[in-house]
């Protein structure tokens, strides 16, 4: 499947994306700097690899971006926090997802780490889930409430599946949920916009890095 984004055309691709949620992306929220956390959701080698079968576009495209992002987080001293989906070799943790999807990331497999242009650093917490959405039976609400975290950024891949299932699920524990149309991605155009309207409506401010930028630097 062609890439319906590149790092090149990102930032006028997310003017447009923006323009298309605007009628629906009206709970506008400032972040609250002191009680934020970034998410960095699935940037793995299993999703990012060109060659892989399970290769998402739109992880790529991002890649600049977020690594600019999770700097301005480290330097404001407020948590990044990554996940990264994988499963059991002997897909045990798998269901229904063993069934759906034709390829598993192995635990403890080179292909399950996140990405080197943004990896995260020892100190940084890191969660191994088995679902899409990075609340599903794991610590991540306790880390959360522990670090007295009220707003959320959530980045990553991919848009329609574990970005979106994270960021509903954010929502019903009453987060303010800050979803960022350029530094999420996904397979196809289609899909990415469609969540972003989903949200907008429902569930998350729908809005950019540079917004972010500007209010960590305030």
């Amino acid at each position: 499947m062609e890439a319906y984004v590149t790092p090149d055309s990102l930032e006028e691709k997310a003017q447009y994306w923006l323009r298309k949620v605007e009628p629906f992306n009206q709970h506008r929220m400032h972040l609250n700097k002191e009680k934020s956390a970034l998410l960095v959701i699935d940037m793995q080698k299993f999703f990012l690899d060109p060659v892989s079968p399970t290769f998402t576009s739109g992880g790529l495209a991002i890649l600049p971006t977020l690594k600019q992002l999770i700097q301005a987080f480290r330097e404001a001293n407020r948590p990044v926090i990554y996940t990264r989906h994988v499963h059991h070799p002997g897909r045990i943790d798998a269901g229904i997802m063993g069934w759906w999807w034709e390829g598993m990331c192995v635990e403890g497999s080179t292909e399950s780490n996140v990405h080197d242009d943004v990896a995260p650093r020892p100190n940084e917490k890191v969660i191994f889930k088995h679902r899409y959405s990075a609340f599903y039976n794991t610590d991540l609400e306790t880390v959360l409430r522990c670090l007295k975290v009220e707003d959320l950024v959530i980045t990553g891949i991919m848009t329609n599946l574990c970005c979106e299932s994270t960021a509903r699920d954010a929502y019903y524990r009453d987060y303010k949920v800050f979803f960022l149309a350029d530094v999420t991605g996904s397979v196809s155009e289609e899909m990415h916009l469609a969540s972003l309207l989903n949200l907008a409506f429902g569930f998350a401010f729908v809005t950019t890095a540079k917004e972010i930028l500007q209010e960590l630097h305030k």
